[in-house]
C-alpha cells in the first residue's frame, strides 16, 4: 500500500495483520510477527534492545524487517538501523529513508540520497481522533477546514490531518536536525468532491515562519478500511539555470 504513495525512485516494505472480517471502524490486530531469517536482529540492534519491553521489541524488529527488505530492493547491503537523535533512524551512508508503526501495521520507505532528499512517512488508525486532541495539533484554519469537509464514510479527515504533519516532521527532522512543533506545519487538504469519498489524494504542507528551510512539502495519502497512511517524498531543488 505504501509503496503506490511513493516516487518511482523510492522502494518500500509493509507488513500488516487485520483480523478476518474487518471493515471500517474496526481496528487493526496484534503487531505484524516477522519470521524466518530476516528477522534477525543485528548485534547491535539487538544489544540496543536488551532491556526493552516485549511490545516495544516486536515494533523494532518488525520495522527493521521491512527496512532490510526495501534496502534489498534498493541494491544496499542489509545494515543496522538505530536510532538516533530524538528516535529518527539512522540509514547506512548514502540512504535516506523513514519508518512507521502502528498496532498491525509497520513499513519502511528508502531512496538513495542521490535521487531524493528526504522521505517520511506515517500509519494512523483510520478512526475518529476526540475534539480535545485536535485542539491540541490543528491550526485555526485547519480546524475550519474540519468543520466545513466533515469525514466522508473511510475517511477520518481529522486523523488524516495528524498523520501528514507526522510525514512532513519525519522529512523535515533529517534535513534540518531541527525539532518542530505540530503548530508548526500548516496542512492544506484539498476538499473532498462530491459522490464517493476518494481512497487516495494529495496534500501540500507548509512550515511556519521562524522554522526555516525547507518551506514546502508536497504529499500524498490513501486510506485503508483500518489504516490512513501519508507520505512525503522531498525531491533535489531543480538546478539554477545559467542567464543568458
Amino acid at each position: 500500500m505504501i509503496a503506490s504513495l511513493l516516487p518511482p525512485a523510492a522502494r518500500a516494505a509493509e507488513l500488516l495483520r487485520v483480523p478476518p472480517g474487518s471493515g471500517p471502524g474496526s481496528g487493526p490486530g496484534t503487531a505484524p510477527e516477522p519470521d524466518g531469517p530476516s528477522a534477525a536482529l543485528h548485534p547491535r540492534e539487538a544489544a540496543h534492545l536488551e532491556h526493552a519491553l516485549p511490545k516495544r521489541r516486536r515494533e523494532f524488529t518488525a520495522t527493521r524487517v521491512c527496512a532490510r527488505r526495501a534496502l534489498r530492493a534498493l541494491g544496499i547491503p542489509p545494515a543496522p538501523i538505530l536510532p538516533g537523535s530524538h528516535g529518527a533512524p539512522q540509514w547506512p551512508a548514502g540512504v535516506v529513508g523513514s519508518l512507521t508503526h502502528r498496532r498491525g501495521y509497520c513499513a519502511a520507505a528508502v531512496a538513495r540520497a542521490t535521487d531524493l532528499l528526504a522521505l517520511g512517512i506515517d500509519a494512523e488508525p483510520n478512526a475518529p481522533l476526540p475534539p480535545a486532541v485536535v485542539t491540541t495539533f490543528a491550526l485555526p484554519e485547519e480546524r475550519r477546514h474540519l468543520r466545513a469537509h466533515p469525514d466522508h464514510p473511510g475517511v477520518h479527515r481529522d486523523r488524516l490531518l495528524f498523520s501528514a504533519k507526522e510525514s512532513v516532521y519525519k522529512a523535515w527532522f533529517p534535513l534540518t536536525q531541527r525539532v518542530l512543533r505540530p503548530q508548526d506545519i500548516q496542512i492544506v487538504l484539498p476538499g473532498p468532491p462530491a459522490g464517493p469519498a476518494p481512497r487516495t489524494g494529495t496534500f501540500h504542507a507548509h512550515v511556519l515562519a521562524g522554522a526555516g528551510p525547507p518551506a514546502s512539502f508536497a504529499g500524498r495519502w490513501l486510506a485503508h478500511p483500518d489504516l490512513i497512511l501519508t507520505a512525503v517524498a522531498v525531491p533535489h531543488p531543480a538546478p539554477a539555470r545559467e542567464p543568458g
